[in-house]
């Protein structure tokens, strides 16, 4: 077993995931080596390995260290070197390049960058001998008493199981039957949205990423992941009901949407317009995180975004799942026998952590970052190219003595087998 991985010294469960994603595969993984019965159901038809980049970042490259795994994720890295800011002519302002000194705290892209649905793939190939996955299935719903939970599934069947896992994301159901009646909403928003599609890429798509700021609080992203595709996001500054509502209309409203906001921008907007109406991978989403006080209830709990969902600005998001499930495991892993001790010990040693990682939301600096007006926009690149010129990104990068995640750090959880009583 890897050093400082969690242990088995409680009772074996029969544990349900629900969801197929970074969260709900790295706790499989876990549970899986200490010796637990788990299933995973997933809705979509087959593995979910697909999605924008993500890095990997503090304590989440240290927890893929742990499961064994830094290497297999090191081999489908995605070679981005840095970020640049163009103006409306594609000419570079400012580039800050990537740390790759291994000391100190990532820059605005990570040493560790690599497609979701990649990471996906390899944290479902280290458990998938040991873990039941079932796809094309969701929980519809599911009662609990002091011995057990029942959970029904949407192809008419039902099985009892010691613990349910929600691991479905940010918009999770089963938190929505955890948390108490009349708990208010446990998204926080920033005032922003997101859309991200591929398009074809271009010989001038290079390895850096480029960063487009336009007014009225609209950006433009552009980063190539493989020598075919490229990826677009474009991120819109807005509070408005309009705005919350389109994510959940269907795609050709939601397209109409980006498209009447973008359509003046500048830049490759046409480009990827064009591409935004051919593409067969467009998502959107409204900033959020999610923020509660309750990530358990009896015999369910919830883990990753469903638990606490950091926003894709904290550049947590990921390592925040990863780091979730290795908690999670670990007091399972360790008080089996007893689990009310066990999910209490979850939320005592992680809330920390996620505290960290959420204050790393600052909307104040996102709004300073997304200008409204052309001459804040002007003063936003002469500001960040005069600190490029200075170096002062790669000193503060180099110099930090810790990366997002604070000085919170990864529990090494004991070896050997104790019972707990429960």
């Amino acid at each position: 077993m890897t050093h400082g991985s969690p242990a088995p010294t409680g009772a074996s469960l029969k544990v349900l995931i629900c969801g197929g994603g970074v969260a709900g595969q790295a706790l499989a993984h876990w549970l899986a080596r200490g010796g637990h019965r788990v299933t995973v159901v997933e809705r979509f038809p087959a593995l979910r390995a697909t999605g924008a980049q993500v890095d990997l970042r503090g304590q989440g490259i240290e927890a893929v260290e742990r499961m064994g795994l830094l290497d297999a994720v090191r081999n489908r890295l995605v070679d981005e070197a840095g970020v640049a800011f163009v103006d409306s002519r594609g000419r570079k302002r400012a580039t800050i390049m990537a740390n790759t000194s291994g000391r100190g705290r990532q820059t605005l892209t990570s040493e560790y960058e690599i497609m979701r649905g990649d990471l996906v793939r390899i944290l479902h190939e280290a458990a998938r001998e040991e873990v039941d996955h079932v796809f094309g299935t969701s929980v519809e719903s599911f009662e609990q008493d002091e011995r057990r939970v029942v959970a029904h599934f949407s192809d008419g069947s039902s099985d009892a199981f010691d613990l349910l896992v929600g691991a479905d994301g940010q918009g999770s159901r089963v938190r929505r039957a955890v948390l108490p009646p009349g708990t208010p909403d446990p998204y926080w928003r920033v005032g922003i949205h997101m859309a991200y599609w591929f398009v074809p890429r271009i010989a001038s798509d290079s390895d850096i990423r480029d960063t487009y700021l336009a007014p009225g609080g609209r950006m433009i992203m552009r980063r190539s992941h493989n020598p075919t595709e490229t990826q677009v996001y474009f991120v819109l500054r807005e509070r408005s009901a309009r705005a919350s509502a389109v994510h959940r209309e269907p795609v050709e409203r939601r397209r109409r949407f980006w498209t009447d906001r973008f359509r003046d921008a500048g830049w490759q907007t046409a480009r990827f317009l064009d591409g935004m109406e051919r593409t067969e991978s467009f998502y959107s989403q409204e900033v959020v995180q999610v923020r509660t006080d309750t990530w358990s209830k009896g015999r369910v709990v919830l883990v990753g975004d469903a638990a606490h969902c950091a926003s894709p600005y904290s550049g947590m998001g990921t390592s925040g799942a990863l780091v979730g499930a290795y908690v999670l495991a670990g007091e399972l892993n360790r008080h089996g026998h007893d689990l009310p001790t066990a999910l209490a010990n979850y939320d005592t040693a992680l809330r920390p952590f996620v505290d960290e990682i959420q204050a790393e939301v600052k909307p104040h600096l996102l709004r300073l970052g997304m200008p409204g007006s052309r001459l804040a926009v002007d003063a936003f690149h002469a500001v960040t190219a005069l600190a490029c010129r200075l170096r002062v990104p790669d000193l503060v990068a180099r110099r930090s003595t810790t990366d997002r995640g604070g000085d919170w750090r990864l529990p090494d959880l004991p070896k050997g087998r104790s019972h707990d009583a429960g």
